[in-house]
């Protein structure tokens, strides 16, 4: 083989792997950054509304775990045929969480909130507290009185096995376009 097509062949070669590459690339990006779902209902509102479609990390909680206040995404009771759920981490795990006057409680101490959600009208399950195991967390909706999260049986408590992802970005409609905090 002369080195006119030796040269070819190896550029043919480099620019296969280079777009193999590329795939590769592409592919993990969309897997574990580009993953959708759509916000059902008002549970949400403000920070989501219902038809809000979003982005998920579903690389976040590989080697982490939640914190209080990521907003995640999850199948509740691990059902394959449910909706996804999203909701925002209010408990973490081994952790007691209790609703009491309108307040949320974690471990006895009451838990101030960066945002402004409103006072919590029906404490549900919490009402006399909800202890954690070591692999669950407790959620809310951010409009606290018009969702359906851990405060009553349909949900309960998460499981990190069910949580899908960490949501991360809006991407439609439009006029709610960003990132989720």
């Amino acid at each position: 083989m002369n080195t006119k097509k030796k040269s070819v062949f190896r550029n043919i070669l480099l620019w296969a792997f280079e777009i193999l590459v590329a795939i590769l690339f592409a592919y993990v990006v969309v897997y574990f950054f580009g993953q959708t779902r759509t916000n059902i209902g008002q549970s949400m509102n403000t920070t989501l509304s219902g038809g809000d479609t979003v982005l998920l990390n579903t690389f976040a909680y590989q080697f982490s775990t939640p914190d209080r206040g990521d907003v995640i995404a999850f199948k509740p009771n691990g059902s394959s045929t449910a909706y996804t759920s999203i909701k925002r981490v209010i408990g973490l795990p081994g952790e007691t969480i209790q609703i009491k006057n309108g307040m949320i409680y974690i471990d006895g101490k009451v838990y101030i909130e960066s945002n402004n959600f409103p006072s919590i009208t029906d404490p549900g399950l919490a009402e006399d507290g909800v202890t954690l195991g070591d692999r669950e967390y407790f959620v809310l909706g951010d409009n606290r009185n018009n969702s359906e999260d851990s405060r009553y049986a349909d949900i309960g408590v998460v499981s990190v096995d069910y949580i899908e992802g960490k949501v991360w970005f809006v991407i439609s409609p439009s006029e709610h376009w960003g990132f989720v905090s």
